[in-house]
Formats: C-alpha cells, structure tokens, sequence
C-alpha cells in the first residue's frame, strides 16, 4: 500500500520536508520524528530548535585548526599539555572525535575540510592544505615536527594523503600515516576505539 504524503495540516507538512532533509532520514521517519515533537511541552521543543539554531549561526571554526569551536582558537589547540609538534590531518571533525576517544593521541589537528574528489568536483584549493602548510613551514626545528595524515585507506584518501605528501614533504618534517589495522576503504569515523587507537599508537612512516 502506497504511503500516503497528503497531511492533514500544511505546518505538519512543512516540519516533515524540513526533518526528511537530514542525511538518512526518510518521510516515514520524519513524520514519526514531527508527531513525537508535537506531543513534547513547549518548552522542551523551544530548546531544541534554539539549539539547532545557535549552533548554525554561533558556532565557529578554530583559526588554527579548523575544528569546530566556540570561540577563536579550539580547546585542543589551547590545551598547553597537547604537543603542538605533532600534528594529525584529517578529513572532518568527527574524525577528531574518533580519535580523541581512543585516548591514545595527545597532539594536535588540522581538519581539511573533505579530501581530494574529482568526481565531486573537490581540488585542492577547496580544503585547507595551504593553512596546513603554512603551520608546517612555521616550525623552527622542522626535523623534531611530526605530520600524521591519519585519512580513510579508499582511493580519495590515498590521493589526497600523497598530494599532501609533496606539499610538505620540502620542509624535512617527519611524515607517518596510520598503522593498517584499519582495512582498504575504511572510514575512521566506523572504526572501534581499539582498533584506530592502535593504528595511531603503530603509525609508521608514510610512503607514496
């Protein structure tokens, strides 16, 4: 039987278009999701949506590090007990939570952004590898820095951790990417703590 998407109210119809957006999120769920709110206090509902609507327009990114932060420069960033030689590259901010679970890593980060697609039209000068090499190119004793490119093990990541590769490779810092504990296409966001904090504690030198 054919769902049915005429709704008894258009403010209903609006809520459910607007829930369905979200990346996985089907019209059944969100009509589920759209009732569910309707039968919450208002109170409850005023929160929510102040909420969504705060971390749209305040939230910010670190100058540093392009993590998500709440003001200028990120908490990591500013922790003085983080070695700030130590840099880990990554593809998005839930990749430094991954890692950040695992309680295995106590440098620091630089979110690109994405990685090199050219199928989904992403080059180079659409993430933020010259940022990278700017704080690379920044360190006084090059030789004692380490660049982890801790990327997914899939084609995009391979060719966006070798373009990285030769961008900073010229400025004698130390290169290392993860341990392969993490399997051929694998996302970093889906691994177990176990098994990422692993390829980061077995990082071995990066070889294009």
């Amino acid at each position: 039987m054919a769902f049915n998407e005429h709704y008894p109210s258009s403010l209903l119809s609006d809520a459910v278009d607007a829930i369905g957006s979200l990346p996985g999120v089907g019209r059944r769920s969100a009509l589920r999701l759209a009732l569910h709110l309707l039968k919450q206090p208002k109170e409850n509902v005023h929160h929510f949506t102040e909420a969504i609507n705060r971390l749209r327009d305040e939230v910010r990114y670190c100058r540093v590090c392009k993590m998500i932060s709440d003001g200028e420069v990120c908490s990591i960033c500013s922790d003085r007990s983080r070695d700030s030689r130590m840099i880990c590259v990554v593809e998005n901010v839930r990749d430094v939570m991954s890692i950040e679970e695992t309680g295995q890593y106590h440098g620091v980060y630089h979110v690109l952004g994405g990685i090199i697609s050219p199928i989904a039209g992403v080059g180079p000068s659409d993430l933020t590898i010259k940022d990278l090499c700017e704080r690379v190119s920044s360190f006084e004793e090059p030789s004692s820095a380490e660049v982890i490119l801790a990327l997914s093990g899939d084609v995009e990541g391979e060719t966006t951790a070798f373009y990285i590769y030769r961008q900073i490779a010229p400025f004698g810092v130390k290169i290392t990417s993860l341990a392969r504990g993490l399997g051929f296409g694998d996302d970093l966001e889906y691994a177990d703590s176990l098994t990422l904090g692993r390829s980061i504690t077995g990082r071995q030198i990066f070889k294009p």
